[in-house]
Formats: C-alpha cells, sequence, structure tokens
C-alpha cells in the first residue's frame, strides 16, 4: 500500500517554517521588500539559522543532510509566504537546487569557501548558464574555456542571471558552463565543461542590471567574463561532461519551482475565499454565486492534483540519489511539475484579482506582486514551458521525435 503521510519530522519542520514566515514575513513586510527592491540580510541570515538554506547538503560537508522531499516541503511554504517569489527564486530554487549540484561535483576548496559560507546565509551561490542569445538551448553556448598552462582562461558573457547584485555585495559566485572544445556536429552538448565563477575573480564584471517587471528584491543583471583565470580547483565535474550534471541541476531547481509554485497557488486562492465569503453583491456573499463558485472549485481541486504530483516527483528525486531510478525517467517527471504548476499558479493569482475586483487590480492587494514575480517561472526560469514539453515528447515517442533534429 502507498503512504501518504509526511513523516514527524517533516510534519515538524513544515510547522516551523511556517511559523517563521508568519513572523519574519507577513505580506507587509513582503510588500517592503519588492517596493526596496531588496531582501534584508537579516531574513537570509534567519533562514539559515533555521537550517533552511542549501537544505539537501550532506551533514558531512556541513548541511542540514534533508531529504528532497523536505526541500520541496520548504519550498512550499516558502513561496506560500513570499508570493513574490524571490526568496524562493533566489534562496531556495537557485541556492537550494543549484548549491547542491555544485557541492556534489565540487572541489573541497570550492566547498569550503562558498558552499558552506552560503549555508551560513554569508555567501550567495547561484546559476549563470543563460547568455544574451538563449538558455534553453544548453550546447549552442558561446562562452569558452582555454586551458594555458595549468589555468583555465574564460571568455564570454552571461546574461539574465539571478543574483548578481547579492553576489557582488555579499560575496560568493556561480556555476557556468563553457564551452572547452569543438563541438561534434552529432553532439553539439559535448567539450562543454562546469565551473565555479568566483564572482570577485579578476577579469569578471557586472555589465547590466536587469529592470525586470516582478520579484523585485531579487537582482537579476548580466556579466562578462575577460581572460578569467581559474585552476582545476574550480572544475565542477569533468572536463567536457559539464552538461550532464548542468541537467541534474534543472532537474532539482525545477522540482523546487514547481513546489514553491503551490505554495504561491494555495495563497492565492485563501486570499480569494477570504474575500468572496465577506464580499456582497445583490444582497449575498459573492461566493454563493456558482460563476466564482466553480471556479475555486476547480481551482482548488487542480492545485491538490499538482501538489500530489510534485510530492510524488519529490520522493523519485530521492530515489534518484539512492540510485533507484534512472535520471532521464525522472526528468520527464520532473517537466511534468514544471510545465502545470507555474501556470496553474498564474491562473489562481489572475482569477482571484478578478474576484477581488478594482481592489485586486491595486497595489493595496498583494495578489498583483504575486502575478508579477509568478510570470517569470512561466517565461522561462529553469527552462521555458515549450522545453518542458519537447522534453515530455522525447521520452513519450522517442528520440527520433525531438524536433530539432
Amino acid at each position: 500500500m502507498l503512504d501518504f503521510n509526511f513523516s514527524e519530522e517533516q510534519e515538524l519542520i513544515r510547522k516551523s517554517v511556517r511559523e517563521w514566515c508568519e513572523k519574519n514575513l507577513p505580506i507587509e513586510k513582503v510588500r517592503e521588500m519588492d517596493t526596496k527592491q531588496q531582501v534584508p540580510r537579516e531574513t537570509i541570515k534567519g533562514m539559515a539559522d533555521l537550517g533552511i538554506l542549501l537544505p539537501t547538503i550532506p551533514e558531512e560537508h556541513g548541511g542540514a543532510g534533508l531529504d528532497w522531499v523536505t526541500a520541496c516541503i520548504i519550498a512550499e511554504e516558502i513561496g506560500y509566504a513570499d508570493i513574490t517569489i524571490a526568496i524562493p527564486a533566489g534562496f531556495v530554487v537557485v541556492e537550494g537546487g543549484w548549491g547542491h549540484d555544485i557541492d556534489k561535483y565540487c572541489s573541497e576548496k570550492v566547498r569550503k569557501e562558498y558552499i558552506q559560507p552560503a549555508i551560513r546565509g554569508e555567501k550567495f551561490v547561484g546559476i549563470a548558464t543563460t547568455e544574451p542569445g538563449g538558455g534553453s538551448d544548453v550546447a549552442a553556448f558561446k562562452c569558452t574555456g582555454k586551458k594555458e598552462g595549468d589555468k583555465w582562461v574564460l571568455n564570454g558573457e552571461k546574461a539574465y542571471i539571478s543574483g548578481t547584485e547579492e553576489c557582488k555585495e555579499w560575496g560568493g559566485g556561480f556555476w557556468i558552463l563553457v564551452r572547452t572544445g569543438p563541438a561534434p556536429p552529432d553532439k553539439p552538448h559535448r567539450n562543454m565543461t562546469g565551473f565555479f565563477l568566483p564572482f570577485d575573480a579578476p577579469g569578471v564584471e557586472i555589465s547590466k542590471r536587469y529592470d525586470d517587471m516582478g520579484r523585485m528584491s531579487l537582482s537579476c543583471g548580466a556579466f562578462t567574463m575577460k581572460d578569467v583565470r581559474l585552476s582545476d580547483e574550480y572544475l565542477v565535474g569533468e572536463v567536457g561532461k559539464g552538461f550532464y550534471p548542468t541537467m541534474e541541476g534543472f532537474d532539482n531547481a525545477r522540482i523546487l519551482i514547481s513546489c514553491s509554485a503551490v505554495g504561491v497557488a494555495q495563497r492565492a486562492l485563501e486570499i480569494g475565499m477570504e474575500y468572496i465569503k465577506e464580499r456582497k453583491a445583490f444582497g449575498r456573499p459573492i461566493g454563493k454565486f456558482e460563476g466564482i463558485q466553480f471556479e475555486l472549485a476547480d481551482l482548488y481541486a487542480k492545485n491538490e492534483a499538482i501538489r500530489a504530483l510534485c510530492y510524488k516527483v519529490a520522493w523519485m528525486v530521492d530515489q534518484r540519489e539512492k540510485g533507484k531510478i534512472k535520471p532521464l525517467e525522472l526528468t520527464k517527471w520532473i517537466s511534468y511539475c514544471k510545465l502545470l504548476a507555474p501556470w496553474h499558479a498564474l491562473k489562481c493569482l489572475e482569477t482571484a484579482m478578478i474576484w477581488l475586483g478594482a481592489w485586486g487590480y491595486t497595489k493595496e492587494c498583494p495578489l498583483e506582486m504575486g502575478y508579477r514575480g509568478t510570470l517569470s517561472y512561466c517565461v522561462g526560469a529553469e527552462g521555458a514551458t515549450n522545453i518542458q514539453r519537447i522534453v515530455i515528447g522525447r521520452e513519450l515517442l522517442g528520440r527520433e521525435f525531438v524536433p530539432y533534429k
């Protein structure tokens, strides 16, 4: 028989994260962060003290050693609290998802100097794969790495990177992917190599800060690498094989995105329910009208279905870590989550805003900042929507049905 219960420890973690969020991330505080375009350092330090930054890092490496189901509980609760998804995107998805993979494949030097301080909230670590020409076609990236003596010389530009200002101010670095050899025509993903790029390395410079429409308290920028010299200690994984751990990192990030989107959707529906039970039209609460009540029923049922899917897939990620499931089979399931959850959350926000009428269109209502932020999950964060469809179609029909071959 299947057991859909969370463990006692997991329930306690959910409770402690929910209580911490109620105290430290009330909706007024989230609005303040969105307006000031900054997450206070003490907020991130508070998350570190709670043990929820990079929570899946093994205990022997300085982390909490939590499983992926528990990490997804944390993601859902933080998404419920910060519906702008600035903290979920930057400090749950980026640091939590990609930090896990950096730690898994990096040197002890990188682990001690960057990962462990990030666990303590002292530095920022993230992912910087996207380039000005796009992000989904990883094999087409143009940044290069060339070995000269005992150093790798890196050149190129990365764009639309979350956390550039935080990384510059706090210290830290990014997992980057560069081409270190020619691309075979039949296998263009080969000869890609991962590096951990310290953001204070000579030759690294922020070239732009984007003025995004949402998740305002998390920076987004571009940076250039001009003859940046790194030793082998900064390699992430094997030379020429960086594509594979990068795909693993995307899987980690996508399940965390999906669970945080479930939290956003839940919060949007609860805000909407509170309003439609009190707001009256024609002498009765508008929640009595079937046009609204049936929308609520459909959205709430779908959220429960997506939540169940996400936690099943989180369990599958734990099975991958134990070597009990093939990565490509898992990738298909993760794409199910990433395809459905962000758009569902956006629909919940949009529908609740319409229920709220004129108030839902004002900045006095928290839903609008949720809508602006959550849209980034749909536009392309950790893989565009149609990329998820391509992944799913490829795994269902076979690789001969990949549209770009």
